[in-house]
């Protein structure tokens, strides 16, 4: 079993929407200026778990569950993805409360836009933080300020009410959808995506469906684990990107899921890649469990993840910043992880921080 500490609270977890990620560019505001010749190094934050960026009326916001379980909602300079943790402005939108099923250990929010409302979905478990209490809960803004005032709309669960964490929410012809990782039954041992159906942001309406299994060798490195679902559009295609094994180790690593012409309920609609689409190098270990986001300009797809900072230094992780591309029948192309202190050109159209 794994240690119950799997992700303390740190200074930084930045989180993002995959829909807006790679699919629409609606929104995004052209910067005033190019600066091509900039370019910055890796890591973009010394520490940091299971990062969540999302772009929003020219910025990037990040959420981020810090000391205590507090989550917070920081807000870049204009148009600055690779600055946000140094630069921007955080608010504090959330506290644990004393008691209760949310009381400890708030991990993974993210960041979500639905309508003219904001929702944050992050797992969290009881006062004596025992694991096996961990769901997912939501919070739900006020008004249309991502770091306005927001209200505890408690927990979002399946009729199961079992282990889940990394809850992601996605909409496919008009259906809303949550997916998750949970367990199969009350006890750890291996960890599963599955998906239901929502009949409103914070409320699933249907049975969950076993939607992937850790089968594959690479999967099942410590653990047998897929978790961290974050979903990608692009050219009318949806897909998963995943994290598997354990992520204490130097071989977490991203899989992939692709739909198919199905519905998305069935498992069938489904493709799993039979390797991993990005893992550890020489120079890069445990990688995974991230987000997605557009270039200020829109013209570039970008990932933000987590690595560990050494091999074999678990979940003392930093954040990573670089971009991908698109194959030609539409998959994305994830490349291979950047070493620290490597020059990369900031994202197409980014403007520099305020000082």
């Amino acid at each position: 079993m794994r240690p119950l500490a799997r992700r303390a609270a740190v200074p930084l977890a930045i989180t993002a929407l995959a829909l807006v990620a790679c699919g629409s560019t609606d929104g995004v505001s052209a910067p005033a200026a190019e600066t091509s010749a900039a370019t910055f190094a890796n890591p973009v934050a010394d520490v940091g778990n299971d990062p969540y960026v999302i772009e929003h009326d020219g910025a990037y916001y990040l959420v981020e569950s810090r000391s205590g379980g507090s989550l917070w909602v920081t807000r870049s300079s204009p148009a600055n993805l690779t600055d946000v943790y140094w630069s921007g402005t955080s608010v504090k939108i959330w506290e644990p409360p004393l008691d209760g099923p949310a009381c400890r250990d708030v991990w993974a929010p993210e960041l979500h836009p639905v309508d003219d409302r904001w929702f944050v979905y992050f797992a969290a478990t009881t006062c004596d933080g025992d694991n096996a209490n961990h769901r997912m809960f939501a919070l739900e803004s006020e008004g249309t300020d991502p770091q306005g005032t927001y209200v505890d709309r408690g927990q979002v669960t399946d009729d199961t009410d079992r282990w889940a964490i990394d809850g992601t929410t996605f909409v496919d012809d008009g259906q809303r959808y949550f997916v998750w990782s949970g367990w199969e039954g009350d006890t750890d041992g291996q960890q599963n995506l599955y998906v239901a159906p929502m009949s409103d942001p914070v409320t699933i309406s249907g049975p969950r469906v076993l939607l992937s299994e850790p089968t594959l060798p690479w999967e099942t490195r410590a653990m047998p684990i897929q978790e961290g679902p974050q979903v990608l559009l692009n050219e009318g295609r949806t897909f998963i990107v995943y994290s598997a094994s354990g992520s204490w180790t130097d071989d977490y690593a991203y899989g992939l899921l692709s739909l198919g012409d199905g519905p998305v309920l069935d498992p069938s609609s489904w493709t799993r890649s039979p390797d991993p689409v990005f893992a550890k190098t020489d120079d890069v270990f445990g990688p995974g469990h991230g987000s997605f986001v557009r270039s200020p300009d829109g013209t570039e797809s970008w990932m933000v993840y987590h690595a560990a900072r050494s091999s074999g230094s678990g979940w003392d992780r930093v954040v990573h910043a670089q971009p991908f591309t698109w194959r030609a029948d539409g998959t994305p192309d994830l490349g291979t992880p950047v070493a620290a202190g490597i020059e990369i050109p900031v994202p197409s159209g980014q403007l520099p921080a305020d000082a």
